[in-house]
Order: C-alpha cells, then structure tokens, then sequence
C-alpha cells in the first residue's frame, strides 16, 4: 500500500502532493513502482494534528480518488463517514480507518475495511501512552472490532496495530516482536490479514539515534522502514503501508523467493 497524503502537514511529506497534478502523478508513479493499493488521506494524523472540516477533506480527496480508481486499487484513510462514503461512491474499494469505527459505512458500501488501534485522537495520542500488557489490549480491541465488521457483513477486514498510533518506542517494538501472534489470531478470527504501518515513523528515528529527545530526521529513517516492512513479511503481514513504494518492492520480491 502507497501512502498518498494530499495535505499540507503531514510528518513525513505534508505539502508535496496537495495539489491535484502532482497527487495524481504520484500515484501512478507509486503503482508503476510496484503498489498494489493507493491510500489517499485529506487529513494529517500525525502528532499533535488537529481535525480538518467535511468540506476541506472532500475537496482534497474526491478529485484525486477519481483520477486514480480506472487504474489501481484505492483505498481511503478517513475518519469521517461522509468522507469515507463519498469517496467509496467516487471509486474507492478499501477503507483505512484510523479510529476503527466506520465499520458500517464499509458494510453498506460493501467496501473493504482496514480497523486500526489508536490510543486517544492524533491531537493527543501521545501525550502519555500507556497499558497494562500493549500487545493483549491491541489485540483485544482489534479482534473485537473485526467481528463487529463481520457481524454487520463487510466481508475484507484488514487490521493493523497502530504502530506510532498512541505507543512509546517500547510498545511498538512490543507489537512488532508479537507481530506473527497477531497474524495467527487474525487468520482464526476470518480476517484477511494484518496491515503494517511503520514507515518513516519517529520511532525509528528515536532507534537511529539512540536519542528519545532527539530522533534522527525523517530522511534518515529509510533503512529502519525497509527493516520493520521486511519483518512485517516474515511475520506473515498481508499488507505494510509505505512511503518508499520502489524500495519496498524490491525487499518484496527479494524475500519471497528466498522463503
């Protein structure tokens, strides 16, 4: 999955496709790259983001979904159900929802839906992260969405973890260490897999560094993103959601063969 932020503020690329050319030709040239799926978002969840109005996300996304639906596999990353159902009438097949809750809105669309775990919203999430045990409580939650989904009859659940979404370095590492747990209860529950995302996140950073306070820059951050997506595989990960859609596909190809 080729992440396409069509926003002025995300962490990693905020400003560089927010325009509808250079947004539509970077998702062509993510497929031509390899992406199976285009994610496009209207609405930044980094750190500290704060929520954009109904009408701003529409105008960045629809035009965008349109262009690119005759030619791949789209899904949307919204919060919003106004968005998620009007960008699933304009084309999308597959929606990424960061608060696991538009369930309902995949069902009546009969959409795909990817529920994923975050600890409080994007403005606060991680002001002060924590559990009592990170990898059951994530777990939990996730399993007890998808059967929601599944009960209301979206037939494709996809879910992800949250890496980044609400956790210190430590839950993260955490996750990823328990990753082909999570795959396994995933395939017992019917879901069609587990998505990871850890691409450019500050985490990875933090590990560069060696500096909690101090997490090397994101351009600094492609080998740890290459790393976690090849271990996301070898978990058995059915999807990692990327930046770097080259780089990743070629790790792709080179770990399948050599299973």
């Amino acid at each position: 999955m080729g992440v396409l932020n069509v926003t002025p503020d995300s962490f990693s690329d905020g400003g560089r496709f927010d325009t509808y050319e250079s947004a539509v030709a970077h998702g062509r040239a993510m497929v031509a790259q390899g992406a199976d799926i285009v994610d496009v978002g209207g609405e930044s969840s980094r750190p500290g983001a704060e929520p954009v109005a109904v009408e701003t996300e529409l105008a960045r996304v629809l035009p965008v979904v349109e262009a690119l639906a005759p030619h791949t596999r789209v899904s949307v990353d919204t919060v919003k159900p106004e968005v998620a159902r009007a960008a699933l009438a304009a084309g999308a097949t597959l929606l990424n929802d960061i608060s696991a809750s538009l369930w309902e809105v995949a069902a009546d669309a009969g959409a795909g839906w990817i529920a994923m775990h975050m600890q409080g919203t994007p403005r606060t999430m991680q002001d002060d992260p924590h559990y009592g045990d990170v990898v059951a409580e994530v777990t939990g939650f996730l399993l007890e969405r998808a059967a929601a989904a599944r009960a209301a009859g979206v037939r494709e659940v996809w879910i992800d973890p949250g890496i980044g979404f609400g956790k210190t370095v430590t839950h993260n590492l955490a996750l990823l260490a328990h990753l082909a747990d999570l795959v396994g209860a995933a395939g017992e529950a019917g879901c069609a897999g587990v998505v990871v995302g850890t691409s450019r996140k500050r985490f990875l950073g933090v590990l560069a560094s060696g500096d909690e306070a101090r997490p090397a820059p994101v351009a600094e951050r492609a080998a740890g993103s290459l790393a976690t997506a090849a271990w996301a595989m070898a978990a058995g990960a059915g999807m990692v959601r990327v930046h770097d859609v080259s780089a990743t596909s070629q790790t792709a190809r080179l770990y399948g063969p050599a299973q």
